[in-house]
């Protein structure tokens, strides 16, 4: 015979239930008993009918908690799980709603809680429309009066976007696939900037492919944005979550999708004005900013009367100075042509003065005691040689009369330097 612990009974109770396809997916209707809530949030209660009662479990964050109070008729889904510490059954609440809704509305709660977990749902991975598109794709039928209202709305509003419709069935139990198919395909072959999907309103039973997982998972897959536009403005659908935005309407979605082409004019006059504005007050401004450059650069301008004047009187004042150092200088060089005249030979020589040499060696005569009687003589005048020889003089020889010489510096024997009375 086998012995178990009770972990291990605790935990072959804990896998079979846990594995139960019916146990993992159940809603199970009953009143609230012995309702508590933790510090963290938590609600604790039981659901109950005339025969059993089920401990429950609802963890912080659930829908439909605020819907709890003791003795209230719900119906809740959830799972069946076992607790191996305190050994206890329970259900694991994650969606609680009043008695009486509709197979519908619960089947949307558990669809819509299921996709949320998927993050089908999330906020940051939803993308922003594009500003100016030229083409906008539409996923409805093409004999409702939806695409027309949109198509409407774009020729009004702005004009020179393309229209492009993927039709499809959009109500009835064979409409959520094919929905999804159309969709599909204006994403891959479309060649969209943004794609709406929708149709008008009804009930939450013609609403319903709107709610399917197929449809949901195609908007979450479409790589171009996706806007939803399905029913009225009361109506909420799956679609709704998953799109890139949720408009009211099919005709709001068309006017969220596209720019308002006369706010676009009005906006274009306003700038144009407010840039002629800005260039006149810039354009004023620099005229301004050149005439004040201009005055100063007038200002800083150089006197050039004062100053030709000043060159005028500096140029009197040079020619004045220059005349006078000329004229000094030249009573200068006119001194010293006198000097150098008085000490000319040639200029001694015409005042009577004559030059004796010997004509062999060249040697000027200073003295008589240089030569004999006999010796050959060159005489030098003013106008040329004279050849002599020395010889006494004759006694009856009357002497002629001398012109008294100019005086002059004598060397050291007392005659002109070099010069000779001519006999």
């Amino acid at each position: 015979m086998a012995v178990y612990t009770v972990s291990q009974v605790s935990f072959h109770i804990k896998e079979s239930l846990e594995s139960d396809p019916l146990l993992m997916d159940l809603w199970i209707v009953g009143e609230v008993s012995g309702l508590r809530a933790s510090s963290a949030g938590h609600t604790y209660f039981s659901l109950k009918d005339r025969e059993s009662l089920l401990r429950c479990v609802m963890f912080r964050g659930q829908k439909g908690a605020d819907l709890l109070s003791e003795g209230v008729s719900v119906s809740a889904h959830g799972r069946i799980t076992f607790y191996t510490q305190r050994g206890t059954t329970d259900f694991m609440v994650d969606i609680a709603m009043p008695e009486g809704a509709g197979e519908l509305a619960l089947e949307l709660e558990r669809l819509k809680q299921k996709l949320a977990a998927e993050g089908l749902f999330e906020t940051s991975r939803k993308r922003q429309l594009p500003e100016f598109p030229k083409k906008v794709g539409v996923v409805t039928s093409a004999t409702g009066a939806v695409f027309h209202d949109i198509q409407n709305v774009l020729q009004r509003r702005y004009p020179l976007v393309e229209l492009v419709i993927s039709p499809t069935m959009v109500q009835g139990p064979e409409a959520a696939p094919k929905i999804a198919a159309a969709l599909e395909l204006l994403d891959r072959e479309g060649g969209c900037d943004v794609i709406i999907i929708g149709r008008g309103g009804g009930s939450m039973e013609d609403l319903w492919p709107f709610n399917e997982e197929v449809v949901a998972r195609a908007i979450y897959a479409c790589k171009t944005p996706v806007v939803s536009a399905v029913g009225h403005e009361t109506d909420e659908t799956i679609a709704d979550y998953v799109a890139d935005l949720r408009a009211p309407t099919p005709s709001a979605a068309a006017e969220m999708v596209v720019p308002d082409a006369y706010a676009l004019r009005q906006a274009l006059l306003n700038m144009t004005a407010t840039f002629h504005r800005r260039l006149m007050g810039q354009t004023a401004s620099h005229r301004s900013d050149v005439a004040a450059v201009r005055r100063r650069m007038v200002m800083s301008l150089p006197d050039t009367q004062t100053m030709r004047r000043r060159v005028d009187d500096v140029g009197r004042v040079v020619q004045s100075a220059s005349s006078r150092l000329l004229q000094e200088r030249t009573m200068q060089v006119d001194g010293i042509s006198q000097r150098l005249r008085a000490l000319d030979p040639l200029a001694t020589l015409g005042r009577g003065f004559s030059i004796v040499h010997l004509p062999d060696t060249g040697q000027v005569l200073s003295s008589a005691k240089q030569v004999s009687d006999g010796d050959a003589l060159e005489i030098t005048v003013t106008d040329g040689a004279i050849s002599a020889v020395v010889g006494p003089i004759a006694a009856n020889a009357a002497p002629r009369p001398k012109a008294k010489p100019e005086p002059k510096k004598k060397d050291k024997a007392g005659q002109p330097n070099g010069m000779t009375p001519l006999l």
